[in-house]
């Protein structure tokens, strides 16, 4: 019989298949939902987190982890309600309008999923409406919003003076390459250079 720590063992793999075996299996046991998602699915994928920080995984491995794990959630949270899953926030993130990069901000999503944030995906070229729709709609505590062009960044400072117009209150996450500490802080939001940033500042913005 699979354990969690075994389940954890396999996201850390990025073996998608053996991940769909094994919750289906604790599944048939009556295992508990909400514990094969916090002691096994994510806290393989923290483990994941960690090793990519110190340089030990790379973004081809992260990505495949992050496939595997959302391929045992997809069977497990049908099983329970919104309620039963504690949270840390909600996060709306998507990257800005014009842009169609999305392996950093997908690497983003996963991270911040498994610290523990509810997130609302948007996808790319996505229009500053559907930031401040999704922020409203979600009660959205940050948005957070990536660009890796020169051309799109000045979609984020729209996003932001859209979303404080229509009484969001929220702090505000942006990463990228061409970005800068000098320009995010210019236009009212906080610079992530890179993922493990990304959830350490998230971190710190719903507990400020």
């Amino acid at each position: 019989m699979s354990t969690l720590a075994n389940l954890g063992e396999l996201v850390v793999a990025g073996n998608e298949s053996g991940v769909v075996e094994a919750v289906n299996a604790m599944v048939a046991d009556k295992a508990d939902p909400v514990a094969i998602i916090n002691e096994g699915l994510l806290s393989g994928m923290n483990v994941v987190g960690e090793k990519f920080k110190n340089g030990e995984m790379f973004v081809p491995e992260v990505l495949m982890a992050a496939r595997a794990m959302n391929a045992g959630m997809a069977i497990v949270k049908p099983l329970i309600a919104d309620t039963d899953l504690p949270t840390l926030g909600t996060i709306v993130i998507g990257t800005v309008k014009g842009d169609l990069h999305d392996i950093g901000k997908n690497l983003v999503v996963m991270m911040l999923e498994s610290a523990g944030f509810k997130i609302v995906d948007l996808g790319v070229d996505a229009k500053p409406d559907d930031f401040i729709n999704a922020a409203k709609e979600n009660n959205a505590d940050i948005v957070a919003m990536s660009a890796m062009l020169t051309t799109t960044m000045t979609v984020m400072e729209e996003v932001i003076n859209g979303c404080k117009d229509a009484g969001v209150d929220a702090c505000y996450l942006v990463g990228g390459a061409p970005l800068t500490p000098v320009f995010s802080e210019k236009i009212g939001a906080t610079y992530a250079a890179e993922a493990s940033q990304a959830v350490e500042t998230a971190k710190q913005m719903v507990t400020a």
